[in-house]
């Protein structure tokens, strides 16, 4: 796909060595390990083979096609961007913004049941 050759040339295009390529990797290990997530079980909930995510986060450069790298970023709650790179964004603000779309996507007495438990939770917090 083309988001594989965008990802492998904007990384030579920018200048951008082995150690910028093997961060990809290296945050779908770190994220892949804080959810507690074997690389099979990571296969198995983005469609993919073992050997596959295995690949991702050892090769260099990594080759992802955007529907891979996107169901990857679903199931660790970050955006592609995070996992790729391309921007500065944080961890933190990664998985808001992952989190953010998936709450779009509730219904509404979902979200709104949400709203109530940040509001419960807010309000212990300042006490």
């Amino acid at each position: 796909m083309r988001l594989s050759r965008d990802l492998k040339y904007s990384h030579s295009e920018q200048g951008l060595g082995k150690e910028d390529d093997m961060k990809f990797g290296n945050r779908i290990k770190d994220l892949r390990a804080k959810k507690g997530l074997t690389l099979d079980q990571l296969a198995q909930e983005t469609g993919s083979s073992k050997s596959y995510i295995w690949e991702l986060e050892n090769k260099n450069p990594p080759r992802p096609s955007a529907e891979k790298l996107s169901a990857i970023a679903s199931v660790l709650g970050v955006t592609v961007d995070y996992l790729i790179g391309s921007d500065t964004q944080t961890l933190n603000a990664a998985e808001d913004t992952a989190f953010f779309r998936q709450y779009s996507g509730l219904p509404e007495e979902t979200r709104r049941q949400i709203r109530e438990m940040a509001r419960i939770l807010d309000t212990k917090t300042r006490k």
